[in-house]
């Protein structure tokens, strides 16, 4: 495993503990003054940081006592000196203050980071989920593997 590619496994747990201490500052780091994210909910794209901050700091402040624990599967990265990206399925299980699993979805995620000084940042996050056929509502639990 080269550095890019230990750079983004240690970005991707950044992610996760950072969502799971609610902790925009930290969360924010991973991410480029330039980011574009194309998220799963309600808007089109943030343009640039100062816009994403505004959407986490709302995520994570809606979310009261529950907690919210990231798992993702599948990680595939592909990178080389100054660049990588990163594809993988995220799990995002709600907890209440008492441990109780209160929900979870699922969604794809996938990344473009480049480096910015010595350290790979997001430049490009797509988050998405698949549409049913039948009734065009978001499949939000992946079923088996393709």
């Amino acid at each position: 495993m080269n550095d890019p590619e230990k750079q983004v496994l240690r970005a991707l747990d950044t992610y996760k503990s950072s969502v799971l201490a609610k902790n925009a500052e930290t969360f924010m780091h991973l991410y480029d003054p330039e980011v574009r994210v194309f998220d799963t909910w309600g808007i089109w794209s943030y343009e640039g940081a100062a816009a994403w901050r505004v959407a986490v700091e709302g995520w994570f402040s809606s979310l009261g006592t529950e907690s919210v624990r990231v798992t993702f599967e599948d990680v595939r990265i592909t990178s080389e000196a100054g660049f990588a990206s990163m594809s993988a399925f995220a799990k995002y299980a709600a907890f209440s203050a008492q441990g109780e699993e209160l929900r979870a979805m699922q969604n794809r995620m996938t990344w473009v980071l480049r480096s910015r000084g010595h350290v790979l940042r997001v430049v490009h996050e797509h988050t998405s989920a698949p549409i049913g056929f039948e009734d065009t509502k978001a499949l939000l639990k992946r079923e088996g593997k393709a």
